[in-house]
């Protein structure tokens, strides 16, 4: 018997999915079945794009997969609520939800670091995860069903120099996966993490950067993961392959971070 995911009739909503890894994600996700809703901060370009592609793939039935790009500042409470809103009205209710958007800073010092920069990251962080948990569970909840997936990193186990505000809030956010996990796991919904390593994206690629010997002769692995094996992860914990696996933080990194 060959094991398959299969996605079909999913609906996954990916935030900040114009992103180097979000666009992979969105795209991977719908190749497995999943229509989707492509969450973006400002490129509505990359969004527009991304829709086109998407709805461009085709099942073994011909069916063609649904998309729909929705805007919205995940940190803001009535952002989030008329994003789930657009996008029930548009494909209905998402089954599927990663938090992959975070707010970019230059990294320094906790000493020197801004505190605007740890309340950026906290609220791009855990709030965002607190409040799309608000805006989509409820209906997975009525369901019975649903994957709530948040994108973490390597760093917030690594713990090295001037991460201090973005390990923080990837901590912070780990608790309150494993604590929604417990909540919501009576309604069968799954709540996992997946934490990459250095990813190598597109611009890696186009610039040429991939091989980074300083980083990758401290892994096991001795390389760098790619952007296709992040999303791999992120589709096996949304399918049903991952029905009994909650409350996990799931390193994709090489080896760089062992659990």
């Amino acid at each position: 018997m060959s094991l398959q995911i299969d996605l079909t009739g999913q609906l996954a909503i990916i935030t900040g999915a114009t992103g180097q890894l979000g666009r992979v994600m969105a795209r991977t996700l719908a190749q497995a079945g999943a229509d989707i809703a492509v969450h973006y901060a400002r490129n509505a370009d990359m969004a527009a794009q991304l829709v086109e592609e998407i709805q461009a793939i085709r099942d073994a039935q011909g069916t063609a997969r649904r998309a729909v790009a929705v805007q919205a500042d995940i940190t803001r409470e009535a952002d989030v609520y008329r994003m789930a809103d657009e996008i029930r009205a548009a494909l209905g209710d998402p089954t599927i939800v990663v938090n992959n958007a975070v707010i970019q800073y230059d990294w320094q010092s906790i000493l020197d670091q801004p505190l605007a920069d740890f309340q950026s990251q906290f609220d791009s962080c855990v709030k965002q995860s607190v409040l799309t948990a608000r805006a989509f569970l409820p209906a997975m909840r009525a369901k019975k069903q649903g994957r709530f997936i948040g994108i973490n990193t390597e760093c917030s186990a690594l713990c090295n120099a001037n991460t201090g505000a973005y390990a923080a809030a990837k901590s912070g956010m780990t608790a309150l996966y494993r604590v929604l996990a417990k909540e919501v796991g009576v309604d069968n919904i799954t709540v996992n993490q997946v934490s990459p390593g250095w990813t190598i994206s597109d611009r890696d690629r186009t610039d040429g950067t991939e091989v980074a010997p300083d980083y990758s002769n401290r892994i096991p692995l001795q390389r760098r993961g790619t952007d296709a094996e992040i999303s791999n992860a992120v589709t096996f914990l949304a399918s049903d392959l991952a029905g009994y696996i909650t409350g996990v933080n799931l390193p994709v990194c090489g080896g760089a971070v062992m659990v």
